[in-house]
């Protein structure tokens, strides 16, 4: 019985290939908000996506030990469907998030346009069957990217790892998951194979790492950066933003930089401010902040102390500990109406 209504799921899904894709695209949206409001239906998702990337590992062991116990016998072609099926679940679910948080003047865009790729191939029926599924190194690497993928929204929601743990174990993980298909395309019997995968694993992740700040960081989401010369500590509040303003009022009074970011709840993480005058770096405050809020954490950095030569584009970027860009502000400094200048310090 449970065998025949698997056949009919699996026709209905075939009749209508881009339904599931949008299921996933609207559970991703609505584990997205519920993340904030209802932290238990959104960890239900997202364990419900990482147990289908479990029974996908163990494809082979469970279609073996089925058949012996129950005498049914999977077909290949059955498993292939369900695995594109889960692909389309993970891309379109993460998606939502992904989209949220992406910063699109900078390299994030290109992995966020490159999610949107892999999950509109994954419902594309002869793109995915004849030209993905038939090259098997191609394939192997879609397979690790969408693993990847999923667990940058999982591991922070399920384990409340923070954004550079979630980032170095989902790679780690998607890294060591392929490597016995990457095995599989190689020869077999040759004494240099396993030391040849390790440096391909070596290689890999450490290629890889270096490209994290391309990575959004999924689970945290800027709700607003201001930069102003007052603060309200009382009700953590800033004063006026502003974009502009002369090299003397920059000495005397210096800049508040404003955020509020919202993370996934019982989350702490460690983000910094990273000041940077004509695009070189010159300041980087290091702020904690913890989830929960239904506002968002509210923090912010105070500089006094700037260049004797201020003058130019400025911008402060938030950024995470793995140097993800969560966001940015920019002002620009003008030369002073007064000669004289004030020095002061950073805190």
């Amino acid at each position: 019985m449970m065998l025949n209504l698997m056949h009919k799921i699996i026709a209905l899904m075939q009749r209508f290939p881009g339904l599931l894709a949008v299921l996933a695209f609207a559970s991703g949206v609505a584990s997205y908000i519920l993340v904030e409001r209802k932290e238990s239906i959104a960890q239900l998702m997202a364990l419900f996506l990482l147990v289908s990337w479990l029974w996908l590992l163990l494809d082979n062991w469970l279609r073996e030990r089925i058949e012996r116990r129950f005498g049914i016998a999977l077909s290949p072609n059955l498993v292939r469907f369900v695995l594109q099926m889960v692909h389309q679940e993970s891309l379109f679910f993460a998606l939502p998030f992904f989209l949220a948080v992406t910063s699109w003047h900078h390299g994030q865009a290109v992995f966020t346009l490159l999610i949107m790729l892999c999950a509109l191939i994954s419902v594309i029926d002869p793109l995915y069957y004849k030209k993905l599924a038939p090259q098997r190194t191609l394939f192997v690497v879609f397979h690790a990217f969408a693993l990847f993928v999923l667990l940058s929204i999982v591991l922070p929601v399920l384990l409340q790892l923070t954004t550079s743990q979630s980032m170095a174990t989902a790679l780690g993980i998607a890294v060591l998951l392929s490597l016995p298909s990457l095995g599989a395309i190689m020869p077999g019997g040759r004494w240099w194979r396993v030391p040849f995968l390790l440096c391909l694993l070596t290689v890999l992740s450490a290629g890889l790492w270096q490209l994290r700040s391309w990575v959004p960081a999924a689970a945290i989401r800027l709700n607003t950066i201001t930069l102003s010369h007052e603060m309200d500590y009382a009700q953590r509040k800033p004063g006026d933003g502003i974009s502009q303003i002369n090299s003397q009022d920059l000495k005397q009074q210096g800049l508040y930089s404003f955020t509020s970011i919202t993370v996934p709840r019982g989350l702490n993480e460690q983000i910094f401010h990273v000041w940077l005058h004509n695009g070189k770096e010159v300041d980087r405050i290091k702020l904690n902040i913890i989830g929960g809020g239904a506002s968002g954490y509210r923090a912010w950095s105070h500089k006094l102390n700037f260049p004797a030569n201020s003058v130019g584009n400025w911008q402060v970027e938030v950024v995470t500990e793995s140097e993800q860009l969560i966001g940015l502000a920019r002002f620009t400094v003008t030369a002073a109406t007064s000669p004289e200048l004030v020095s002061g310090s950073s805190i």
